[in-house]
């Protein structure tokens, strides 16, 4: 187990470097002539991005100083993302360097023809000048006859009697002189010879370095573009999706039950006490019946986070504020965790159930628990309920649904995935999971997951974005 542990951490290694490889040399090494501070600079800002990252993730793992952990976290985790998209905008480079290429090949193609037929033109004209044979004219051109060319010939002549005979050497006809040489075009310049490290005459870059130089700047400004925008998304807040369940146990008396589902939060380094009061704001506006906050609340320690997560006590339902750990609590300290939303008046249900007027609200602890004796037990939260009654089940992960199936539950929620929060990170995602996101049916039990209303690692989304859902049941019998 050890060996296949070693093998996979050397593999994944291996496949980050060649990766970063890949990208300096693209981004540094082609756009630059040869070996300098541009290239160096390029060097130190991946290999340092990547030390500020996983500083950043070791650092929230183990527990290091919280002032420690915020210094690390910005820069850290917003270098995951970026390096993510600048990987992807460079490999999609790929695809249009061949294509500049080629278009550019094809106007200094052009260009040349052009310059070659101006001397031919010039040629001609000097030789009627001179009184020498014309060039074949068009049947257009040869309409013009008569006295006309009668004058032509008769000038020509005339200029032979009177004009001094050429020195030897010296071409009959003079052209003006200029101090200044043609400057080949940036685009026309050509490529240097492999190994050969000499630019063009006057220092223009070539075809492949000026394609090169285009294709990085694209790569990098649709990276910065993207993370930036997917970053503002997070915090500026959870927008409220919408969702109608119908459930076929539940009662006329609870047609239009409004619950607000908020998963995914985690508070931390990067997300403070301003994001938790923005998400309790959200909620409270929504003015649900009930509030179910389905795990991942935190990334820290009570002690770190206790203030961020104070405005939490600030949620308002008719019937209440309810919590169940997620895989991420584990990870900081879950027993202390549910003594504190305790305290800020959240009804933790720790394999637990209560029972509503008009049906059961059950909450099962994450999968992540069985390592500390804390799995979920379904058998207590839902084990001898009234099956007559409708039931909703609250879960952190989806994987969970084929255990809420087995006991009648009516309705899943959950959260964990994020929707893939980073493309193509949903893919992933929707690989480990059995629902990504939204509304699934599986059997007589429905799925609901949120993308969650924060974010984990980098405080960004992209094609994912965060959400707070209110579910509103429906009763068939209305």
């Amino acid at each position: 187990m050890v060996v296949v542990f070693v093998l996979v951490a050397l593999l994944v290694v291996g496949v980050l470097v060649a990766a970063n490889r890949y990208l300096w040399l693209r981004l540094f090494r082609d756009t630059t002539r040869a070996p300098g501070p541009a290239r160096r600079i390029g060097a130190a800002v991946i290999a340092g991005g990547w030390v500020l990252a996983v500083g950043a993730l070791v650092a929230e793992r183990t527990g290091a100083p919280f002032w420690l952990q915020r210094v690390l976290a910005w820069p850290g985790f917003l270098w995951l993302a970026l390096s993510i998209y600048l990987l992807l905008a460079v490999i999609a480079g790929e695809v249009v360097r061949p294509l500049l290429l080629r278009l550019l090949e094809r106007r200094a193609a052009a260009r040349r023809t052009g310059e070659a037929a101006e001397p031919s033109a010039v040629a001609d004209a000097e030789r009627i000048t001179a009184g020498g044979a014309a060039p074949p004219k068009t049947s257009e051109a040869s309409g013009a006859s008569g006295a006309s060319g009668a004058f032509e010939a008769s000038g020509a002549s005339e200029a032979r009697e009177t004009s001094d005979p050429p020195e030897p050497g010296r071409p009959e006809t003079d052209t003006p002189e200029t101090d200044t040489p043609d400057t080949p075009d940036v685009l026309d310049a050509p490529d240097p010879a492999p190994g050969s490290g000499s630019p063009s005459p006057l220092a223009l870059p070539s075809r492949r370095l000026f394609v090169s130089r285009v294709v990085a700047g694209a790569a990098a400004a649709a990276a910065v573009g993207t993370v930036g925008y997917g970053t503002y998304g997070v915090l500026s807040g959870p927008k409220v999706k919408r969702v109608t369940v119908p459930l076929a146990k539940l009662p006329r008396a609870a047609h239009g039950f409004r619950i607000a589902v908020v998963s995914d939060i985690h508070l931390g380094p990067v997300l403070g006490r301003g994001f938790a009061q923005k998400v309790v704001d959200t909620v409270n506006s929504t003015q649900p019946d009930l509030i179910a906050v389905v795990g991942d609340l935190v990334d820290g320690s009570v002690k770190d986070l206790g203030p961020a997560a104070a405005p939490l006590s600030g949620l308002q339902a008719r019937h209440g504020a309810y919590f169940v750990t997620g895989n991420h609590e584990y990870f900081s300290g879950a027993e202390q965790w549910v003594a504190e939303v305790r305290r800020l008046g959240l009804l933790p249900l720790e394999n637990a159930r209560t029972e509503l007027p008009h049906f059961d609200l059950a909450g099962v602890n994450d999968v992540a628990g069985e390592d500390e004796g804390q799995g979920p037990d379904f058998a207590k939260a839902l084990g001898d309920r009234d099956r007559s009654r409708a039931c909703v089940l609250l879960a952190h992960q989806p994987v969970q649904i084929h255990d809420a199936v087995d006991h009648g539950v009516d309705l899943q929620v959950s959260g964990h995935t994020h929707g893939g929060q980073l493309w193509p990170g949903n893919l992933i995602a929707g690989a480990a999971n059995p629902t990504l996101a939204g509304l699934e049916r599986y059997g007589d039990t429905q799925l609901y997951v949120s993308r969650g209303a924060g974010a984990w690692g980098p405080p960004t989304r992209v094609g994912a974005p965060s959400d707070i859902t209110v579910i509103e049941l429906a009763s068939r019998q209305a």
